[in-house]
């Protein structure tokens, strides 16, 4: 990733709670308390017990490094009929594993699954955002201006509406706040199992973690602040990048759904899955906002049976 995407250097001091980051400049992010988890991710494939299956592959988001976390594999589990496994990363903001199984007959069984430790800081506001500007559209940042898969930015309702979002304030990290403020006060919090777009959200007047975070994202986007989604198990919220007089970058997360108010800090325990929400995917026709499991197979006389993994382990 290039430099205007990732947190600036930061001084670890050890403390018996966890690694608390000392930060270098007044702007720079502080990680704070860290937290341990196992998790496994993987597949497994089951040919129907009446016919065969040729040419699966398969292929699973996982999890990588960011700033804020670290991932270390504890353990590869490969069955014999898999051919192969590998990795790919898309547009520096999802890792996929790839899975190869070039044939299983009636009711054979395929599987791949890789746990890992997960360690998760938080993230505490910065010392002092003042100064904070919103960087120029370049070349590593250009998606986090552009509209994306359900977070539609130049829509005419977005951009009309985006101004009165941010009436009054002049510094970036305050219109973001004033963005924040908004969508939580004029979007209720409701639950729905199908993703809805952020102007539907925006002319319901309600959503759920992913059109809050469409939204909040959509309206920063309008006004020429750079976001884009995370996204954990079950759940996603938004960050925004501004840069310091240094011109370096800095991701700053938000709460966009929830009763705790976090603004410019998250202690979410869960690991990152992906960062972005308009990626190029080669089996997909068209972007895609999350990047999902996939499986195809070349030819096969019935259905497989498939499961895909992601839990925590029990320690």
């Amino acid at each position: 990733m290039s430099k205007v995407l990732c947190l600036t250097a930061l001084f670890l001091l050890g403390t018996a709670s966890g690694s608390i980051a000392i930060a270098a400049d007044p702007a720079d992010i502080q990680l704070g308390t860290e937290t341990t988890s196992r998790w496994r991710f993987g597949i497994v494939v089951k040919a129907p017990a009446a016919g065969s299956i040729t040419g699966i592959m398969a292929s699973y988001p996982v999890p990588i490094d960011w700033p804020e976390q670290q991932v270390k594999v504890v353990s590869e589990k490969v069955s014999p009929l898999v051919a192969k496994v590998s990795y790919r990363v898309l547009d520096d903001g999802v890792k996929q594993m790839l899975v190869s199984i070039p044939r299983l007959r009636a009711g054979e069984e395929a599987s791949a699954i890789v746990e890992y430790e997960i360690t998760k800081r938080a993230i505490l506001p910065p010392e002092s955002p003042a100064g904070l500007t919103a960087p120029e559209p370049g070349r590593d940042t250009r998606n986090f201006f552009r509209p994306s898969p359900y977070i539609e930015s130049t829509d005419p309702q977005i951009e009309k509406l985006a101004p009165d979002t941010i009436a009054g304030k002049t510094e970036p990290w305050e219109q973001a706040e004033a963005i924040y403020s908004w969508v939580r006060e004029n979007v209720k919090y409701e639950f729905s199992p199908d993703i809805k777009p952020a102007t539907t959200a925006l002319k319901a007047g309600k959503g759920d973690c992913e059109e809050l975070t469409s939204l909040f994202i959509a309206f920063c986007r309008a006004n020429k602040i750079p976001a884009r989604a995370v996204w954990v198990p079950d759940h996603c919220y938004p960050e925004f990048l501004l840069q310091d007089a240094k011109g370096i970058g800095h991701w700053y997360p938000c709460q966009a759904a929830g009763a705790n108010h976090d603004f410019g800090r998250m202690d979410e325990k869960r690991p990152i899955l992906q960062k972005g929400d308009n990626f190029k995917v080669p089996e997909e026709r068209t972007p895609q906002r999350y990047v999902k499991q996939f499986l195809k197979a070349a030819n096969a006389t019935a259905d497989p049976d498939v499961k895909f993994i992601l839990e925590r382990v029990k320690q």
